[in-house]
């Protein structure tokens, strides 16, 4: 049996929505793109929605829109999609690790208060917060100006206390839901806690348009921004190649936005699938000692399943899983692997292994295993039993 890491669930309206578009004379900013940015608004419960092409483009906008300038300081992860952090340096400005939780993998907001706080008294307490090879270096006009957290594998970050320390501070938040479209905090939905949120529809997400993401806001001068930025920076009033600002060639075509509203259409259904899928993980690894499964916290009131992700007890049994589940014809990945030690981070920052200990055991140990809504009960039950066999050997 060949079992593929991750494969989106396209129906027969998907592929007529596509068609149906190419059967027009408008294959970008078109009405699919409005229509989409309308439906992911309205779902999210937020004013606007603005498509761009990747998850990135939108986390990127995101901080040029927060006034992150060179050598301004955005706390985070280290615990994420590499993106995450890129976004801030695209805009030279540097990304402050804080380590995580151990249970949910986010960010840890007890850490985000006293880094928040340290930081903004500036002086030696601020010092242990920055890179090696920042510290010392960073000049008067450098200021932390928000806070990055990442809903990691479509677990919402906890929210209230971030929220409040980026209140009590003058900070913005910038929410990077690119792993968790429906999911929910307390009754309310991923990527609406921040002053913008952003989600991206790579094949292996919830819902796909191929390549594309989405910024949502609920502030009508940012999206307005976004629209202008997107699209090689001109604004709604300008004339035919006539450019505000800076720009981006950032804008979603007609063909990935008719996917994307014909996949929203059934979004509930596409949650429930891969919810099923998960649930029969849970129960088929169900008291293996040796790993430990996914906890969803009681504050995550709905979860949207990006990825199923186990931890196992060394990063030995974790790399001898992914090795024999290779020869069984299994796929699996280590994920993530620590941002703060991807060689150009290391490099350009200085940062060691010791530096934040609860990422680099998630990193030596967590293995996301095969997973979308198109896998069978007998498929999963099949990765499951070659790993408990593996592991009884």
């Amino acid at each position: 049996m060949i079992i593929p890491m991750s494969s989106p669930v396209l129906s027969e309206d998907d592929i007529q929505a596509v068609k149906e578009v190419l059967e027009t004379r408008y294959l970008s900013i078109g009405p699919k793109v409005e229509a989409f940015e309308e439906g992911i608004a309205s779902y999210t419960g937020t004013k606007f929605g603005i498509s761009v092409n990747s998850g990135t483009s939108a986390l990127h906008l995101a901080v040029i829109a927060a006034g992150i300038r060179e050598n301004d300081l955005v706390i985070t992860t280290p615990f994420s999609f590499i993106a995450s952090a890129n976004c801030i340096l695209f805009e030279k400005a540097i990304p402050v690790f804080v380590d995580i939780d151990p249970i949910s993998y986010n960010i840890d907001p007890e850490q985000v208060a006293q880094a928040t706080q340290d930081l903004m008294a500036g002086g030696k307490v601020a010092e242990r917060w920055l890179p090696r090879k920042i510290k010392g270096k960073l000049d008067h006009n450098s200021k932390l100006k928000a806070i990055l957290p990442v809903d990691a594998f479509g677990q919402p970050a906890d929210y209230d206390p971030i929220q409040k320390t980026a209140s009590d501070q003058g900070l913005k938040i910038i929410e990077d839901s690119c792993e968790a479209l429906g999911s929910e905090y307390k009754g309310k939905k991923a990527g609406t806690f921040g002053d913008v949120g952003a989600f991206a529809f790579y094949p292996n997400k919830q819902i796909t348009t191929g390549e594309g993401g989405i910024l949502v806001t609920d502030n009508e001068d940012w999206a307005m921004l976004f629209l202008s930025l997107r699209n090689q920076g001109r604004d709604i009033f300008n004339a035919w190649l006539n450019h505000t600002r800076l720009g981006y060639n950032y804008r979603m075509d007609e063909m990935s936005a008719a996917l994307g509203l014909s996949q929203l259409k059934r979004i509930e259904e596409l949650l429930s699938r891969r919810e099923s899928v998960a649930g029969w993980y849970n129960q088929y690894l169900a008291n293996v000692e040796e790993i430990r499964l996914p906890i969803i916290l009681p504050e995550t009131t709905k979860m949207s399943w990006f990825v199923y992700v186990i931890q196992s007890n060394s990063r030995e049994i974790r790399d001898r899983l992914m090795l024999e589940l290779e020869v069984n014809g299994i796929p699996s990945r280590p994920y993530f692997s620590p941002i703060h030690l991807q060689p150009f981070y290391a490099q350009r920052f200085g940062y060691k292994r010791g530096d934040f200990p609860r990422t680099e055991l998630a990193g030596d140990c967590c293995l996301a295993l095969p997973f979308s809504g198109a896998m069978t009960e007998i498929e999963v039950q099949f990765v499951c039993n070659t790993i408990k066999n593996i592991i009884a050997s």
